[in-house]
């Protein structure tokens, strides 16, 4: 039979029910480690031993406390206060948000009336903001352009005959053959070479007429005129004896571009039967934009590579501006000389030509990455120091390499902002609305003055 309890003994289990019950009444943020290790569980679970986490109540977190909200500043003062999330809506009297979040105040000498806009350190190091002050420097400005080898007009030979003539024999020489000058090509007879020379041949033999230099030098002009190499006229004056064939020579060194002379074949008075050219010289003819060709000039040194050869730079200089514009292309063409010893350099060949027209005087600069383009403007902000940043009107020159010359609008030694001035721009744009809204307040309000969030983008309204 169970005895019965005493009364005492019963309070005490009471008491013992009763603790977790009140603790139950709490809801734990969180559950700790119970060895104090940096482990935290959302759920009520054990470690490896077995020993239950430690629940961690609001009270117990410090971190959970909200942060007081900073006093205001009684010396100074507040113009209104704008939104905390950085809407485009102002109060003249304290309040808060949608979300309960309050106004954040704007003192006087805060909101800048000389056109820069001031950004506090922290945020300055959050926005990633680097400066680099203008300077001047060497301007490399290049020009590229494409072209194409042609042959120097200049060395181009042709062999035409200029009487009716039968092409007796070819020498060992195709199109392509490199040939020297004076090179035997093929070997002609012509009825009017031949009549010439036995006119030629009576008249300095005749005892009359050999005496008399005007009928010896009429005949031979017959000769000279029929196109009768030289050393041909000297052999009939040497030997007194009349050639059946006229042994043809090529005039220069160079490629044979063209042969159309065939054994046996009758060629007739203007015929081409074989054209040279020298190429140890040839011309590169580039075509350039027509909005560079006010900084191109007869003179300039050009660096020319061929597609073939793209480690091997060529140089040269323009020789001529060709005065006419392509209509269709809006382009100009150069013709670069450029010596060719080793005759890599092809006719037709595709090659890519840099200018360099910046000249060696050096140039206010800029980084590109500092310019904001709105279209019609182009903007840099100039770092004031202190945190301030002035946006800045500037007109633009040349582009080189990664930086841009400055005509006007920012001196020498000035720091203009190369990363993040969009932020700071974005903050220009905000700030001069929000003044706006302060300017047209009349009144003290307790409501928020609208305005659209999709204000548009206009550096102008940041200039002082």
């Amino acid at each position: 039979m169970t005895k019965l309890r005493s009364p005492s003994l019963l309070f005490l289990i009471g008491l013992c029910f009763a603790a977790p019950a009140a603790a139950d009444e709490r809801s734990p943020l969180y559950y700790r480690d119970p060895s104090g290790a940096p482990r935290w569980s959302a759920v009520p679970k054990a470690d490896a031993q077995g020993r239950a986490y430690l629940p961690v109540y609001e009270a117990d977190e410090p971190s959970a406390q909200p942060a007081p909200k900073p006093a205001p500043d009684p010396t100074r003062k507040i113009l209104y206060y704008r939104n905390p999330m950085g809407l485009p809506d102002i109060s003249k009297v304290p309040k808060k948000d949608s979300m309960g979040m309050d106004y954040v105040p704007v003192y006087e000498g805060e909101d800048s009336a000389d056109g820069t806009v001031k950004l506090s350190p922290g945020k300055i190091q959050r926005s990633g903001v680097k400066s680099e002050p203008a300077e001047r420097r060497a301007l490399h400005v290049m020009v590229k352009a494409p072209g194409v080898i042609q042959l120097d007009e200049r060395r181009v030979s042709v062999i035409a005959m200029r009487s009716e003539s039968f092409v007796e024999k070819i020498a060992d020489v195709t199109t392509g053959s490199f040939v020297k000058a004076g090179q035997p090509l093929m070997q002609i007879y012509s009825s009017a070479i031949a009549s010439a020379a036995a006119e030629y041949l009576s008249t300095i033999n005749s005892k009359t007429t050999s005496t008399i230099e005007a009928f010896g030098r009429g005949s031979r002009q017959r000769l000279v005129n029929l196109d009768v190499p030289d050393e041909t006229i000297a052999e009939l004056e040497r030997t007194r004896t009349a050639p059946v064939t006229v042994q043809w020579r090529a005039p220069r060194d160079g490629i044979v571009l063209e042969r159309n002379a065939i054994d046996g074949m009758r060629a007739n008075v203007g015929d081409v039967l074989f054209r040279i050219a020298d190429i140890s010289t040839v011309w590169a003819l580039v075509d350039v934009a027509e909005r560079d060709l006010g900084s191109l000039a007869v003179g300039q040194k050009v660096t020319i590579r061929a597609r073939a050869f793209p480690d091997r730079a060529l140089s040269g200089t323009i020789a001529v501006i060709y005065p006419q514009v392509n209509r269709d292309t809006r382009t100009t063409r150069l013709r670069v000389e450029l010596a060719n010893p080793d005759l890599k350099l092809l006719p037709d060949m595709y090659v890519d030509a840099e200018i360099d027209i910046a000249g060696d005087a050096p140039a206010l600069t800029i980084p590109t990455s500092a310019v904001l383009d709105s279209g019609s403007s182009r903007i840099v902000l100039v770092d004031k120091g202190d945190g301030r940043f002035e946006p800045r009107t500037v007109t633009l020159g040349r582009r080189g390499d990664g930086v841009l010359e400055i005509k006007h609008g920012i001196d020498e030694g000035e720091a203009v902002v190369t990363s993040a001035n969009f932020l700071i721009d974005a903050e220009s744009n905000l700030k001069a609305a929000l003044k706006g809204f302060a300017d047209g307040a009349n009144a003290p309000t307790t409501e928020p003055q609208a305005s659209s969030h999709n204000h548009a983008h206009d550096h102008a309204g940041a200039q002082p």
